[in-house]
């Protein structure tokens, strides 16, 4: 729609994703040149692509720690840069919030693409007098859900990305256990084929958990009770990271207050997260900056400049 070229980088580990919807492209009459697609070492293409005088805008999807690298080089060039980073999303669910709905709301957003999905939600802050009834609720839902090969009839959860995601998920259910969490739901490897595990639900989980700090991602879900809401405001902003947050509530007051202090760049209240086209998508802190939808994500690939005529 800017009418700019594009080049796009693809990812070491599903290489082939990007190549059939370039494909789709050309099939679709895109004229050739205006898409192109590279393979190769992150660091090395990088370093060449970024400075080169060709290229005039960089986006980046991925982690804070190459996000900060990779603006930083841009920098050096004066390259703009649209940065959509990690995020490590808040649940807040208020004394007053109907658990089903958050339950369903959540459980879908958390489990969906196994938990490895940027605006997944990992800390779900609850009110003291309703978190019995919402572990419990959010624990069946996850048991109920069927993990399996994605492209069979039935399956509900796919599997992890690679066996490091596997590692990842055993520290961080072992290091909550060991810190004193329960655990609900989940915790283990499912078999040895494949890179499956089971939605895991933790509950009681200290703030000093590696889950509480961490960005996950994949299909764990951490549970820590609140009195106030504004404990549950300042352990939502604790991070650094700000991309996504989520909150049920039916006061107006809770809501308004929630949406003027939580540090996120997208909050849903009372609904699954659904992001569309229209909507800016972007974070704020170490989640990065820019915006990978609505009219501003367009504007981030045009110059706005000011010309004055005057007649002669």
């Amino acid at each position: 729609a800017a009418g700019c070229s594009i080049l796009v980088k693809a990812a070491e580990e599903t290489p082939a994703a990007p190549a059939a919807l370039i494909k789709a492209f050309a099939d679709a009459g895109l004229p050739p040149g205006v898409l192109g697609l590279v393979y190769g070492t992150p660091a090395e293409i990088s370093s060449y692509l970024i400075p080169h005088p060709v290229i005039r805008k960089v986006t980046f999807t991925g982690s804070i720690a190459v996000g900060k690298q990779l603006a930083a080089l841009a920098g050096q060039h004066m390259k703009r840069v649209t940065m959509e980073l990690g995020g490590h999303a808040p649940v807040i669910v208020c004394e007053d919030a109907d658990i089903a709905l958050a339950v369903k709301a959540t459980g879908a957003a958390k489990f969906r693409n196994a938990g490895q999905v940027c605006i997944s939600p990992t800390r779900f802050l609850v009110h003291r007098s309703i978190v019995g009834d919402f572990a419990e609720a959010l624990a069946d839902h996850a048991k109920a859900l069927r993990v399996g090969d994605g492209l069979a009839e039935g399956t509900q959860m796919g599997p992890l990305a690679n066996p490091r995601r596997i590692d990842a998920m055993t520290t961080f259910t072992e290091d909550a256990v060991q810190k004193g969490a329960k655990l609900l739901a989940g915790g283990q490897r499912i078999g040895n084929a494949g890179y499956f595990w089971q939605p895991t639900i933790l509950a009681d989980v200290p703030k000093e958990a590696k889950i509480f700090n961490d960005e996950p991602f994949g299909p764990v879900a951490a549970i820590q009770p609140f009195d106030t809401l504004e404990q549950a405001i300042a352990e939502s902003n604790r991070l650094l990271m700000g991309l996504a947050g989520y909150a049920f509530t039916k006061s107006l007051k809770y809501s308004d207050l929630l949406a003027r202090k939580l540090e996120v760049g997208m909050l849903w209240m009372n609904m699954p997260a659904m992001p569309s086209a229209e909507m800016p998508f972007g974070g704020v802190k170490d989640s990065g900056y820019g915006s990978e939808g609505g009219p501003e994500a367009l504007e981030a690939y045009l110059n706005s400049r000011a010309v004055m005529i005057q007649n002669a």
